[in-house]
């Protein structure tokens, strides 16, 4: 079986306003469960390395332009996407 799930960390520098945004891929994964395992450890240690910028983690197939899975530093929260309605929607 080949890879088919990407998680990528993307981070938005708040101390240098305008900088370009470094999104990082953490991974390419045979199941979705295990690119949302690494996202969660990415973020994990994001908070943990006292991270001051804006940051956010997505966990999609490779290739796609939308994401299944989705968190970001603002909340504690995460998103899945319901493919019936194509909605993010609160886990």
């Amino acid at each position: 079986m080949s890879a088919v799930f990407e998680a990528i960390q993307s981070i938005d520098s708040r101390s240098t306003p305008g900088s370009p945004v470094v999104e990082t891929q953490l991974g390419v994964f045979d199941t979705e469960a295990d690119a949302i395992e690494t996202a969660r450890e990415a973020r994990r240690s994001f908070f943990e390395d006292g991270g001051s910028d804006f940051a956010w983690w997505i966990v999609r197939p490779i290739g796609a332009k939308l994401a299944n899975w989705i968190s970001d530093s603002n909340s504690d929260k995460e998103f899945v996407l319901d493919l019936r309605s194509g909605q993010l929607v609160e886990r």
